[in-house]
């Protein structure tokens, strides 16, 4: 059986892939991580979550045109399926119930 939960990790790059929309590729993927989160990720580790994140159905990629910019080569390009924004917005859901019964942190604010 397929897992179908998200990591922390799997879901802060689902996240990126929503926030960049058709230029979701691996490596602006790893720059935009860096930039938000304020901390290094290895490409291999974005490839691979961004594999693993697709063989779950939370994304599908395909093939971008090619650039000269990158010698010719073709980027591959990815996009939230459904089942992942349905499965990000669960997650958010029952993070944000954990932080309501949070004593000290417990506002409306947080809705």
């Amino acid at each position: 059986m397929i897992e179908t939960r998200l990591g922390e990790f799997e879901e802060v790059i689902l996240l990126l892939v929503g926030i960049l929309g058709e230029e979701a590729y691996a490596f602006n993927i790893a720059e935009e991580f860096e930039s938000q989160a304020g901390r290094p990720v290895s490409i291999g580790a974005v490839h691979s979550t961004l594999t693993r994140l697709e063989e779950k159905g939370f994304l599908t990629s395909q093939m971008g045109e090619s650039t000269a910019e990158r010698g010719g080569r073709r980027k591959r390009i990815y996009t939230i399926t459904a089942y992942g924004r349905k499965t990000l917005s669960a997650a958010r859901d029952f993070r944000i119930a954990l932080w309501k019964q949070f004593p000290g942190f417990a506002t409306s604010k947080l809705s």
